[in-house]
């Protein structure tokens, strides 16, 4: 029951977060990487943390952080 809900949640998350890019056209191609990377990174985060929320916090952190990166050296 808890793992459904973890990943029932992590959908939701998921599906928040794109609708939220609404504007991706405009963004940059480092935005767009930070974002995507904070996406992956949170969903990873939260997969090793069993759902913790420090995890997936520290994940998407994490992953922004790197994505920002990547994206800077297009």
């Amino acid at each position: 029951m808890r793992k459904q809900l973890v990943k029932g949640m992590l959908a939701f998350s998921l599906l928040a977060l794109l609708a939220g890019c609404a504007s991706w056209d405009t963004m940059s191609s480092r935005q767009k990487s930070a974002v995507t990377g904070a996406g992956i990174g949170g969903v990873a985060g939260a997969v090793i943390s069993g759902g913790g929320v420090l995890g997936t916090a520290g994940g998407a952190a994490i992953g922004g952080i790197i994505g920002d990166q990547i994206g800077k050296n297009p």
